[in-house]
């Protein structure tokens, strides 16, 4: 499953992720918010769509604030995530390939609709690489997570 989060100021590019989702058959959860909310947290989305993929190892994530970077470092805080925040398609499939992120940060100021869907597309369709060198890096990772 895929996994859909963003605050006020990555609610307007999340609708339009979610068009293009919907035009393209791929099943989704948003988690909110479903309403543009001034006063909402993008902590509270970003902790609600980690939680979800990292009790599913198949799922994968999608988070939206106004840098990109508050939702990132909150879902990075649930052990089994590996978010990334990215920033082109070229960017999207080196960290599913090399990092396999499982969920995706983007930045709702900044980024322009057509590419957003462009990063989408790639963080969907790129798989692992499985590379011995991207395994242990990741192993590191899981390890660093257990202190």
């Amino acid at each position: 499953m895929l996994y859909l989060g963003a605050d006020h100021r990555g609610f307007k590019l999340k609708e339009f992720l979610k068009k293009h989702l919907e035009e393209k058959g791929i099943p989704y959860q948003d988690l909110g918010n479903t309403i543009f909310d001034p006063d909402d947290d993008d902590v509270d989305f970003a902790e609600k769509v980690a939680k979800k993929v990292a009790g599913e190892s198949s799922s994968k994530g999608i988070l939206i604030c106004g840098s990109g970077v508050s939702v990132c470092v909150a879902a990075n805080k649930i052990n089994g995530i590996r978010c990334g925040q990215v920033f082109s398609p070229e960017m999207a499939k080196h960290a599913r390939e090399h990092d396999d992120i499982n969920i995706l940060a983007l930045a709702g100021d900044v980024l322009e609709e057509k590419v957003a869907g462009q990063i989408m597309e790639k963080f969907l369709n790129t798989d692992f690489s499985n590379k011995e060198r991207y395994l242990r890096r990741i192993n590191k990772i899981k390890k660093l997570e257990e202190k």
